[in-house]
């Protein structure tokens, strides 16, 4: 068996860039990592089987990253599992973490010799092929609270100088990635107001310290959330409403029906931005009985 960990990450703007090639596609924008994640456990089996939480599930990300890894290999099937305290589809970057997560311990399992970078490319081509995701690999492959402003490079990011602190959330439900990116109408306007939060996000990040520049990063987020129309669940509306009215900062999850901030509010959950990336857990091996 192996098994690795990769952190759930909370993306804050994000700007689609589309390209033929999935290893060329991925998203510009801002995201942060969180203490919660998955935590994968690797081992051969008779079929490939992924579970989450205990119960079998249809996976096709993770599905990818099992495939593309073992294609060489005698490998006839590997086990997967998923164990996590966060939902899927809320927001949370669970399908890219999942993945991630995977590719690190089948590297580990399989002796595959593979470095990060290579394995964290699976991962995200996966995510894109799937169409899952197209920056929280990035995110959770380097840690921390990070801007991606380079086009053409999915994994390349700059750690802001925000300190790891606690983080308040609350889902509502989910919203499906795959919908959102396949819709060219939703994903134009989408872009067309990342293009002005990149804008704002390069001119903060040259000017603010660190405390002016998280709350500035979340008042970003916030007009982002409205311009490109994504924010449009009642729920979420009023309850960031009754943050800003109580003197907080707030925005929407992307993608997913939820609110995160920084100030405690009613029915939050309590999480941390960690600096904490991907990685290993324990690896070891175990005679599999025939």
């Amino acid at each position: 068996m192996a098994r690795a960990f990769a952190p759930g990450n909370i993306s804050c703007v994000f700007k689609v860039i589309p390209h033929a090639d999935p290893a060329r596609m991925h998203s510009l924008g801002m995201g942060f990592t969180v203490t919660e994640g998955v935590e994968v456990t690797v081992s051969k089996h008779h079929e490939t089987e992924v579970l989450f939480n205990g119960e079998r599930i249809n996976f096709p990300t993770v599905r990818a990253v099992v495939n593309r890894l073992t294609e060489n290999s005698s490998v006839v099937g590997i086990k997967v599992d998923i164990t996590s305290p966060l939902p899927l589809g809320c927001g949370f970057g669970l399908s890219g973490a999942a993945a991630l997560a995977t590719a690190y311990a089948l590297n580990a399992l399989l002796s595959l010799q593979k470095d990060t970078e290579a394995l964290a490319m699976t991962a995200h081509i996966a995510e894109v092929e799937n169409r899952t995701g197209l920056g929280d690999v990035c995110s959770q492959y380097h840690g921390g609270c990070l801007v991606k402003l380079k086009e053409g490079s999915p994994l390349v990011a700059d750690r802001l100088p925000i300190a790891e602190q606690p983080i308040y959330y609350r889902y509502f439900g989910p919203i499906q990635t795959s919908e959102v990116l396949g819709n060219r109408e939703q994903t134009t306007r989408i872009n067309h107001a990342a293009d002005v939060a990149l804008s704002a996000l390069k001119t903060l990040t040259n000017a603010k310290r660190s405390h002016e520049l998280f709350n500035a990063c979340f008042a970003v987020s916030k007009q982002f959330s409205v311009e490109s129309g994504l924010l449009s669940d009642a729920r979420v509306i009023d309850t960031i409403a009754g943050i800003e009215a109580a003197g907080g900062v707030a925005s929407m999850i992307m993608l997913g029906n939820g609110v995160f901030s920084t100030h405690p509010f009613e029915d939050a959950i309590e999480t941390r931005l960690v600096h904490n990336p991907a990685g290993i857990v324990t690896s070891f091996q175990l005679r599999v009985s025939s």
